[in-house]
């Protein structure tokens, strides 16, 4: 069956992911990805010229003899042909949602047309994201990347994963505060309460990057690996985090290698490798992430409300009357 190119245009709103490779910017996936989708629709059949009614001179036989006439006749439009207006798809909303440095790799979340809202909704949403962050003991860099320029170079022989491990533990405990505190809620409120044991706790507004959970997952010294799950982040702080995780161990640590496992609910098995950036797999992933972001931004009334009824709560009743309203 011959599919028009507009047909298939209309079911590529919606969003997908992709996985960035390390050392390419995320400009030049977001602009491969738009190439190969305006060339697939380019190839594929377009809508037929319009026709218009020409009068054109013709001939017929008459009383006097051969007569000329006008006959009317519907011929195609010139402008509509590919020849002389071009292709018909020049360019294509493309839109990224939180981006990936050209040092770092992974899930790289990319939105189509009237996908480029949902991304806003999804900014909005506060969502966290995974990483798996590799670093190595006993050097550290200007730039805290692993070609930087060395500036020190230090032993790594006292590190155990003992001592790893209880400094991860306080920083996952401080970022647990400081979601509490970007949050504005009162921890005392049975919803909020509910909210925070269930992981649905978010900030109210734009915060500071938040660790809300990390671990080791491989230790061999020099060399060992941290999965993170966070919010608001660069991928910068997190090699600066550990160059930090170095200094608090007496030595020094740089990091080689920054991976996005997952953003929200787009994880690494539903992003497409270079090989698929095409209209076919893409229309594919487009149409099965919707149900991934159909309950993907929560509504986040409940939380105000939240808010509202714990600053209600903690003033001081005004008149005699809020009393009896409070004790009622």
């Amino acid at each position: 069956m011959v599919r028009f190119a507009s047909h298939v245009l209309r079911t590529l709103h919606g969003v997908f992911a992709v996985y960035k490779p390390p050392g390419v910017h995320w400009k030049l996936v977001r602009d491969t990805v738009e190439t190969n989708l305006l060339k697939d629709l380019n190839v594929l059949k377009q809508a037929p010229p319009r026709h218009k009614i020409r009068f054109l001179p013709g001939a017929t036989e008459g009383s006097n003899g051969v007569e000329l006439i006008r006959v009317p006749v519907t011929v195609p439009v010139l402008a509509d042909h590919v020849l002389v207006k071009g292709p018909a798809y020049r360019h294509l909303r493309v839109g990224a949602g939180h981006r990936l440095d050209t040092g770092s790799s992974g899930v790289f979340v990319l939105g189509i047309c009237n996908g480029n809202k949902l991304l806003t909704e999804m900014y909005n949403g506060h969502l966290t994201r995974d990483y798996t962050v590799r670093g190595t003991f006993g050097k550290a860099t200007d730039n805290f990347l692993e070609f930087g320029k060395v500036i020190e170079k230090t032993t790594y022989d006292h590190i155990t994963r003992d001592k790893l491990e209880r400094i991860l533990a306080v920083i996952q405990g401080s970022g647990q505060k400081a979601l509490i505190l970007h949050s504005h809620v009162d921890l005392k409120c049975q919803e909020a309460y509910e909210l925070a044991v269930k992981g649905e706790l978010r900030p109210m507004d734009k915060s500071p990057p938040i660790i809300l959970g990390i671990r080791c997952l491989e230790f061999s010294p020099p060399d060992f690996t941290l999965e993170i799950q966070c919010m608001h982040e660069t991928q910068q702080y997190l090699r600066k985090m550990i160059h930090e995780i170095g200094l608090e161990l007496r030595s020094t640590a740089v990091c080689t290698q920054v991976r996005r496992t997952r953003d929200g609910p787009f994880t690494v098995d539903q992003a497409l490798l270079r090989n698929q950036w095409n209209l076919k797999h893409i229309c594919k992933a487009v149409t099965d992430c919707r149900a991934l972001t159909k309950d993907l931004i929560k509504d986040k009334p409940f939380t105000r409300q939240v808010n509202l009824d714990t600053k209600e709560l903690s003033r001081e009743p005004n008149s005699v009357s809020e009393v009896e309203e409070l004790r009622a």
